[in-house]
């Protein structure tokens, strides 16, 4: 039971029907077996009645329930509608304003610009899917002469870049151009095959001022060997990226991104919750954070407007929510109909109890901005960033404003790597024993008798290693990739 307001308990392990239970002093005999992760009435609910979980509903049920009886989508349905009015509130912050220099430090690349990388190393950013394998070849040839001098060199192909239509085709140059900015890339090589729509008498306006020693561009059609033009090219982007030295900074100039993905009923019950208070650390300390995936804030996204710093980052955040359901209707989905069918088979009945368990990574640091496809962050606080639930996509957007690294919890797994280090957190301890591949660290003992406290503790101070230097999982198997959003709302 999480909060005393819930009318469900979560099943922490697999209950055979005619079972008596005693959960938070109410004695509960179990109806039907339940699964573990999967819901137990606790009380009896007449039809329509609000089900309640995490102190909110997640939907009302179907037909009468009677105490003991597994809820699940058969007896439950969402409370979601459309496009909703919203009414500002000036918000009483709570949250402990950041004072001061941070007690918390780590050793990171300190760039021109006054930002901080937590990897130094050199990107091949096709502007187009033609030259994929071309970046991927060059990649191959510098790893073998130049992987040495840099913390890794990385190709990130991508399908876009040509035949896109208007904002379709600005948004992909939005989220290049972000990507190229990281400021885990010490160095990067622009490769452009010379014809396509976003050539680069097109993007570099859009790219704007750079670096000429930091960036540098390769058109291959202009030239009778790409390969040996491209080697000659990175040998100065790596001699130029390894004039950076980690130095011992501040960690205030944190900057994380918080991602879901193949959630499960205890992701917004350890996994999320846990990511909420190292949020919350963060911006504390002074750093920023940012939270996207709009689809799973619905249900719950009054919590995160009531956090809002001023009226404009209120109305930022009611566009934010009601132009992403006008891109489900636009396209007659269902608003409602969002958690997969790993989700319901994990025990996540609607996208209420996903939203609500999903925005637990938010924390409860002041909401102070709202970020559209490849915008930077530049305020300390939480951050909100435009972007669907799709893991690929949501980390190439997390990449795209500026995160040195994606915090990604998951109930079920997923082995996908962004191009920053990604942080895999399993919500239960049968998932981080059984995929040691991709689990970094197990939210799960919070499960088991560990404290809250304790495991934030011991998962920041993880934390602060990885951006010390420390490799994750996706970095040391090469799970490294970019997926491009095509097609969306534009704030």
């Amino acid at each position: 039971m999480i909060s005393h307001k819930d009318s469900v308990a979560v099943a922490l392990a697999e209950i055979t029907a005619g079972e008596t239970l005693t959960v938070n002093g109410i004695e509960v005999t179990v109806l039907n077996d339940i699964p573990f992760g999967h819901k137990v009435a606790l009380y009896d609910m007449k039809e329509n009645e609000n089900i309640i979980k995490y102190g909110h509903p997640i939907g009302h049920a179907r037909c009468d329930v009677k105490k003991g009886e597994h809820i699940h989508v058969h007896n439950l349905k969402t409370n979601l509608d459309g496009v909703l009015n919203y009414e500002y509130k000036e918000a009483e912050q709570t949250f402990e304003p950041f004072k001061g220099k941070s007690e918390y430090t780590f050793d990171g690349y300190v760039r021109e610009d006054g930002k901080v990388g937590i990897r130094n190393e050199v990107w091949i950013v096709p502007t187009v899917g033609c030259v994929n394998t071309t970046a991927k070849i060059i990649e191959e040839q510098a790893k073998k002469l130049y992987g040495d001098k840099v913390d890794d060199i990385c190709a990130f192909t991508h399908n876009m870049g040509c035949s896109q239509l208007t904002e379709d085709h600005e948004r992909t140059q939005q989220i290049l151009k972000g990507i190229i900015n990281n400021p885990n890339a010490g160095a990067v090589l622009v490769l452009s095959l010379g014809c396509e729509n976003n050539n680069l008498d097109v993007f570099k306006p859009v790219l704007g001022e750079y670096n000429s020693d930091r960036i540098k561009f390769l058109v291959t059609q202009d030239v009778e060997d790409e390969y040996e033009a491209g080697m000659d090219i990175m040998k100065e982007l790596v001699d130029y990226a390894s004039t950076f030295k980690r130095e011992t900074v501040s960690a205030d100039k944190l900057v994380m991104g918080f991602k879901c993905g193949g959630s499960d009923a205890f992701s917004g019950i350890t996994a999320n919750a846990l990511c909420g208070r190292i949020n919350d650390r963060v911006v504390s300390c002074g750093g920023s954070t940012i939270l996207t995936e709009v689809p799973e804030m619905f249900g719950a996204e009054t919590l995160l407007m009531e956090r809002a710093v001023d009226r404009e980052t209120f109305d930022e955040t009611v566009d934010l929510i009601n132009n992403f359901k006008n891109y489900f209707t636009k396209y007659n989905q269902t608003i409602y109909e969002n958690p997969s069918p790993g989700n319901k088979k994990g025990g996540i009945s609607s996208l209420e109890e996903k939203s609500l368990g999903c925005t637990q990574k938010g924390g409860h640091a002041p909401v102070v901005g709202v970020l559209n496809y490849g915008e930077r962050v530049e305020k300390c606080g939480l951050n909100l960033l435009i972007g669907p639930g799709n893991d690929q996509v949501s980390c190439t957007n997390l990449v795209a404003s500026g995160v040195q690294m994606v915090l990604f919890t998951t109930g079920r797994g997923n082995p996908f790597g962004s191009p920053v280090p990604t942080v895999k957190i399993s919500s239960n301890s049968n998932l981080y024993n059984k995929k040691t591949n991709w689990i970094d660290f197990n939210a799960g003992q919070i499960l088991e008798g560990k404290s809250f406290e304790t495991v934030t503790d011991e998962f920041f101070r993880y934390l602060l290693d990885v951006a010390s230097g420390k490799m994750t999982k996706n970095e040391e198997r090469g799970y490294k990739e970019i997926s491009v959003f095509r097609d969306g709302v534009i704030l």
